[in-house]
């Protein structure tokens, strides 16, 4: 039997935050695959297909921006939700230009976060 579920990428490089997105998510009906880092979430990426990026904008050995433009290249179109704790309009901005279709600041209220993903999910179903 296949599994249904709308699927997301997380990545988030602090496990518990990873872990508690992953509940509220399954919770919502949601399959969640995780990644603490940008070379794991590209392995991840290209070998799966995925209804959206969650992405933290400071991973280990990168950031959510650079992650979003790689995934950019082999994916052009599957929604992208930016999840940081830099709450400058200017970033908001600048990641909302360059690759994302929304942005949520840490910590989130979870019904925000899942909101917000099923809006995007869904919009993407529909085009």
């Amino acid at each position: 039997m296949s599994d249904s579920r709308k699927h997301i990428l997380c990545v988030e490089d602090h496990p518990d935050t990873c872990e508690l997105i992953s509940l509220y998510l399954g919770m919502a009906g949601y399959q969640v695959t995780t990644a603490g880092t940008v070379a794991e979430a590209l392995r991840r990426a290209q070998s799966t297909c995925f209804d959206l990026y969650l992405l933290d904008t400071t991973l280990p050995d990168g950031t959510g921006d650079e992650l979003c433009e790689k995934i950019r290249e082999f994916d052009p179109d599957t929604p992208v939700v930016m999840h940081t704790g830099d709450a400058r309009d200017e970033t908001r901005l600048r990641l909302l230009e360059t690759c994302a279709q929304a942005f949520v600041t840490k910590p989130s209220d979870p019904e925000i976060l899942t909101e917000t993903i099923t809006e995007l999910i869904e919009a993407a179903g529909a085009s």
